[in-house]
C-alpha cells in the first residue's frame, strides 16, 4: 500500500520537507483557494503538481474537488456547474491526478464539538460530544424538533452544559462545529447557519439520493472517459445531523451509492474513523464487502459512548479492528495484482492524529498534526510489515 499524506497546500503549516522525513510518499491535495463551483485550471494544477513532485512526492488523488450546495439541493439552472466539475476532472487528469475524493454531505463537511479533548496520559483528540450537540441544536438554533434526535442521556447534558455555559463557551463550540469546513471558506454564525438550513428544509433522504443519483449521472461517464476514479467520503458523523439527511452512512447506504451508477470509476473512500462512529458499521467487513470500489483509504480509529457521543483513538486502538481491517485491503491490493490491474496500489493515509508533544504550537488545521499523524503512520507501517511478514512464513 501506498502511504499518502494530507496536505493543505499554502494554508498548511507543515512543509513538503516536513513531510518527507515521515517516510510518506504521496501527497493528498487540493486547490482549497478556488470557490465551490468554479473550474480548476489547469495552469494552477500543474503548478501544485511541480511543486509536490519538485519535492520528491506524487499526486495521485486530489482531496477533495468540492460539489457545490445547489447540486445537493438540486436547486437552480445546475448545467454550468456540472460543465464545470467536468471541466475540473479534465484538467486534473491531463496533469496525472487518478483519483478525486469528494462527499455528499449537505452543508457542513466532518462535524466535532470538541478541537481539543483531552487524551490520557497528554495530548489531544477531536471528540464529538452529543451533549453539547443537542445543546447546539436545541438552545442556540432552536431548530424545531431537535429534542427528537437525541436520547435522555444527551438531553440532560445538554441542559447542563448550556445552563452552565458562558458566552465564550457557546462561542468556541460553533467555532468547533464550524472547523470541518476546508480552506479559506467563510464559517457560518448561528444566523448563518439558521439560513443555510432553511434552504435544506424541504430536502428528505429520498430528494438528496435524487440529487445525488443526478450528480453521478452526469460526471461518472466523464470519469471513464478520462480514466480517473471517483471516490466519496462517507458522512462524518456517520448519522442524519443538524436534522440534514445523511446519506452515505452505513453499508447500505454504500451499496446504493455503488449501485446508482454501475461503473468501476464509481467508487469509495474507505474512512475507518467516519464510518466507525455509527455502531452498526463493522468496519473490515464493510471493505470486504466493497473491496473492488476501494480506490483510497483513510485509516483512523474512535471510541464510542452510549450516549451517541465519539472521540478518536489512537490508530491502533478504539473500536475497530485495525489489523482485520488493514489484512482485507492488503488481500484486494494482491488480488488486483494477480488480475493485473493497473489501480492494484491502494494509497492509505493516516487520519486524523492526536496533537501530541508541541503539536498544539504549531497550530495546524484540527485533526492534522505532525507528530499525531507521524505517529498514526508509524504504527500502520508496522502494522502492515507484520501482516505482510506472518503471510509470508
Amino acid at each position: 500500500m501506498k502511504e499518502g499524506w494530507r496536505w493543505y497546500g499554502s494554508f498548511d503549516r507543515i512543509t513538503l520537507p516536513e513531510i518527507a522525513q515521515t517516510g510518506a510518499t504521496d501527497i493528498i491535495s487540493a486547490l482549497h483557494e478556488i470557490p465551490y463551483g468554479e473550474v480548476w485550471p489547469r495552469d494552477v494544477i500543474a503548478t501544485m503538481r511541480a511543486r509536490i513532485e519538485g519535492e520528491g512526492f506524487r499526486w495521485p488523488i486530489v482531496e477533495s474537488l468540492p460539489i457545490h450546495e445547489q447540486i445537493k439541493r438540486g436547486e437552480g439552472q445546475l448545467a454550468t456547474f456540472f460543465a464545470n466539475y467536468r471541466q475540473s476532472m479534465a484538467n486534473l487528469a491531463a496533469e496525472g491526478v487518478k483519483v478525486i475524493c469528494y462527499n455528499f454531505m449537505p452543508l457542513l463537511d466532518w462535524t466535532r464539538t470538541d478541537l481539543r479533548a483531552p487524551v490520557a496520559r497528554g495530548g489531544s483528540c477531536l471528540r464529538f460530544d452529543a451533549g453539547k450537540m443537542a445543546a447546539l441544536e436545541i438552545y442556540m438554533l432552536k431548530r424545531p424538533g431537535a429534542e427528537d434526535d437525541y436520547g435522555s442521556e444527551a438531553l440532560e447534558a445538554a441542559r447542563v452544559w448550556f445552563e452552565a455555559s458562558s458566552e465564550a463557551d457557546r462561542d468556541l463550540l460553533m467555532q468547533s462545529v464550524m472547523a470541518g469546513l476546508p480552506g479559506a471558506y467563510d464559517r457560518y454564525d448561528i444566523e448563518g447557519l439558521r439560513k443555510g438550513l432553511e434552504l435544506y428544509k424541504d430536502i428528505d433522504r429520498e430528494a438528496l439520493r435524487a440529487n445525488y443519483k443526478r450528480f453521478l449521472d452526469e460526471v461518472i461517464p466523464t470519469a471513464e472517459e478520462l480514466g480517473i476514479s471517483l471516490a466519496v467520503h462517507p458522512d462524518d458523523p456517520p448519522r442524519d445531523i443538524l436534522g440534514l439527511p445523511r446519506i452515505v452512512s452505513t453499508g447500505d447506504d454504500i451499496a446504493w451509492v455503488l449501485g446508482a451508477h454501475e461503473s468501476r470509476n464509481n467508487g469509495l473512500t474507505l474512512c475507518s474513523g467516519s464510518l466507525g462512529a455509527n455502531p452498526v458499521n463493522d468496519i473490515p467487513a464493510i471493505a470486504e464487502r466493497f473491496a473492488d470500489k476501494i480506490h483510497f483509504a483513510h485509516l483512523r480509529n474512535v471510541r464510542k459512548f452510549p450516549d451517541g457521543s465519539f472521540e478518536e483513538a489512537a490508530h491502533l486502538e478504539g473500536d475497530t479492528d485495525m489489523a482485520k481491517l488493514v489484512a482485507v485491503l492488503l488481500t484486494e491490493e494482491q488480488r488486483r495484482k494477480d488480475e493485473g490491474r493497473e489501480d492494484c496500489d491502494i494509497v492509505l493515509r493516516p487520519d486524523h492524529g492526536h496533537e501530541l508533544l508541541n503539536d498544539a504550537d504549531r497550530k495546524t488545521h484540527p485533526g492534522y498534526p505532525l507528530i499525531g499523524r507521524l505517529r498514526g503512520l508509524a504504527e500502520l507501517r508496522g502494522l502492515m510489515a507484520g501482516i505482510k511478514h506472518e503471510r509470508l512464513n
